[in-house]
């Protein structure tokens, strides 16, 4: 089994922040998949179902940002996946918006739910798509930044057709092409390889 995890904060009123935009894209892969309705377990909720070959635990942390890894490391103990099984989808900060990256392992870069989930697997060896929301330019920007909302033209421009290409690549993730599925979700649709 795998466990995707997507990071963002509860609150209804956050739903469309910068800083939510894993959430967006563990929902946009549950809706592809037809997976199972959320339901409220490990201080989060979860839906389960197929991707390829695999089935995988899609997991919403409903504990804020900073303690995301508390439930993390309660679906991965249940169901005792290892970390290399773990894939967190986050926002990044250090990425042009749109832009993805993956990989495996590495600092938590001032990220408070990748810090939380490091210390909880007591190990920072899962993988990580990192979702580019942008830089505001100044550091003393960046809390307004990430806690507000995705702008109207975001959405039209690049947000939407992320998310549904993130979906669309999701059978390459869950079968261990990080890098293919990476390549799929960065070009645009119509294009070559």
């Amino acid at each position: 089994m795998l466990l995707w995890v997507g990071l963002g904060n509860p609150e209804s009123s956050m739903r469309r922040h910068r800083h939510n935009v894993g959430f967006m894209a563990v929902e946009a892969i549950a809706r592809k998949y037809g997976f199972t309705p959320w339901r409220n377990r490990f201080k989060g909720e979860v839906a389960e179902g197929r991707i390829g070959g695999q089935k995988v635990l899609l997991l919403l942390p409903m504990t804020y940002m900073n303690k995301s890894g508390e439930s993390v490391q309660e679906a991965a103990a249940f169901y005792k996946i290892a970390p290399e099984n773990i894939t967190v989808f986050h926002d990044e900060l250090d990425l042009a918006p749109g832009r993805l990256r993956i990989k495996r392992g590495g600092g938590a870069a001032g990220h408070n739910g990748l810090r939380s989930t490091d210390k909880m697997l007591g190990t920072p060896e899962y993988w990580r798509v990192r979702i580019g929301i942008g830089h505001p330019g100044a550091k003393e920007r960046v809390h307004g930044w990430v806690l507000g909302n995705f702008t109207e033209t975001d959405r039209q421009e690049w947000l939407e057709r992320l998310l549904d290409r993130m979906a669309d690549a999701a059978p390459l993730l869950a079968d261990g092409w990080a890098d293919q599925f990476m390549t799929k979700v960065a070009l645009p649709e119509g294009s070559k390889g």
